[in-house]
């Protein structure tokens, strides 16, 4: 089934202005969802913080007003995650873009589809938008974003390299 649409968490956003990726989602998605909550976690940024200045400018996210359901409140995640996962179980068809353990952990019981910043990079390959998921990798970890080698190898032999 092709990914259409997501509704995006913080972290993803980070890394992928900061690291100059963040132009893959709209060539991928038709849809780019930001939860009002992600949004302002995101603005909470440092003042030269690249997705604190880039996001106001996009003009393929797609802001909307989410009220947190309760059995993903339950879940204590943050206002962001339950803003992401809230969203993704009253909207069919959106895939929820986190990279955090328990955010996914939460997603598997909630039966809530859920598509990683490294799975992102997969699909881009996929779809002929990059050259090389390792090289890619690499930039999303100089920007910050944690990936164990456990998490990387799968995602390059996935991508064939």
């Amino acid at each position: 089934m092709r990914i259409e649409t997501v509704v995006v968490n913080s972290s993803p956003l980070i890394v992928l202005f900061r690291s100059g990726q963040a132009d893959l989602m709209p060539r991928l998605f038709r849809e780019v969802i930001v939860p009002e909550q992600v949004y302002t976690e995101v603005l909470a940024g440092r003042e030269d913080d690249a997705a604190r200045i880039s996001l106001p400018r996009t003009d393929w996210t797609i802001r909307k007003r989410v009220e947190i359901t309760l059995p993903v409140a339950a879940w204590n995640l943050g206002n962001g995650k339950s803003a992401v996962f809230s969203y993704a179980t009253k909207t069919l068809g959106h895939r929820a873009l986190v990279d955090d353990v328990a955010a996914r952990r939460c997603a598997r019981a909630l039966r809530i589809p859920t598509l990683g910043t490294g799975g992102l990079l997969v699909l881009a390959k996929r779809r002929g938008l990059i050259d090389s998921v390792k090289d890619r990798v690499q930039l999303l970890k100089n920007a910050g974003l944690y990936l164990s080698d456990s998490v990387v190898q799968p995602l390059i032999s996935e991508a064939g390299e």
